[in-house]
C-alpha cells in the first residue's frame, strides 16, 4: 500500500477527532475533575439581586461596617460597637467555589459583638462569606472574598 497526502490526512483527522473525544469523555466522567462553580438557585439568586444591591448600600452607610480576622480559633466577624446586639438578626453564609460540599449557613446569635465560625468548619482556601443580617427593621448585606 502506498503511503500519500489524501492518506495522511484522513489519518491526521481520525487521530485528532480520537483525541478530542478521548478527552471529552474523560472529562465528563471524571470524579475528581467535578467543580459546582454556581450555586443550585442562581435563578432564585437573581432575582434577589436589586435587594441585595439595596442591602449592600444600606451597609456603606453604616459609619463602621463589619470586619473579618482570622485567629487560631476560627474566623470572627466583628459587628459594629455603636449597634445593639439584641437587636441583630440573621444569617451567615459561607460558600466554598472548588466544592458545594463544604458550604454552610450559620444564624447570627451573637453575647458580644463578635460571631466566631469554628476553624474545624473551614478548609484552607478560598471562601466567599455572605452576611446577611437585620438591624431594627432594616436589612444590612455584607460579602467578602477571603483566603483561609
Amino acid at each position: 500500500m502506498k503511503f500519500n497526502w489524501g492518506t495522511g490526512i484522513v489519518i491526521a483527522f481520525v487521530g485528532f477527532i480520537s483525541f478530542i473525544m478521548y478527552f471529552v469523555i474523560s472529562m465528563n466522567t471524571d470524579k475528581a475533575l467535578d467543580h459546582d462553580l454556581v450555586t443550585e438557585d442562581y435563578y432564585k439568586q437573581e432575582l434577589e439581586f436589586q435587594n441585595d444591591i439595596d442591602k449592600e448600600n444600606n451597609s456603606k452607610s453604616l459609619t463602621k461596617n463589619l470586619s473579618w480576622k482570622k485567629t487560631n480559633e476560627g474566623i470572627i466577624i466583628t459587628f459594629p460597637e455603636s449597634l445593639e446586639i439584641n437587636s441583630i438578626t440573621g444569617n451567615v453564609f459561607l460558600y466554598r467555589p472548588s466544592n458545594k460540599q463544604f458550604d454552610f449557613e450559620t444564624d447570627i446569635s451573637l453575647s458580644n459583638h463578635n460571631l466566631l465560625i469554628p476553624d474545624k468548619r473551614l478548609l484552607d482556601g478560598r471562601w466567599n462569606i455572605k452576611v446577611d443580617w437585620q438591624y431594627n427593621g432594616k436589612s444590612y448585606l455584607y460579602k467578602k472574598e477571603i483566603i483561609y
